[in-house]
């Protein structure tokens, strides 16, 4: 089964940048489908995530908000 993570954020955030990065050197080693997702068109996305942001789902479960842990995030993987 090939995993699926989404990447919640906005444009100009520079924690999303920050997670994007690592989320793909990750993805270099670990192969998952990455699905990433701008909260700013969308006011229910907003009202849940704010300024909580960025945030991660591994495989429809949030793994992370703020900063993403390599380490975790390979475990959860594997």
């Amino acid at each position: 089964m090939r995993h699926k993570v989404t990447l919640y954020g906005k444009k100009e955030c520079c924690l999303c940048d920050e997670a994007l990065v690592l989320l793909q050197k990750v993805q270099a080693s670990l192969p998952f489908d990455l699905e990433k997702t701008d909260i700013s068109g969308n006011p229910e996305l907003l009202e849940k995530f704010g300024l909580a942001i960025p945030v991660v789902f591994v495989d429809g479960v949030q793994a992370f908000k703020y900063r993403v842990n390599e380490n975790r995030l390979r475990a959860l993987l594997s």
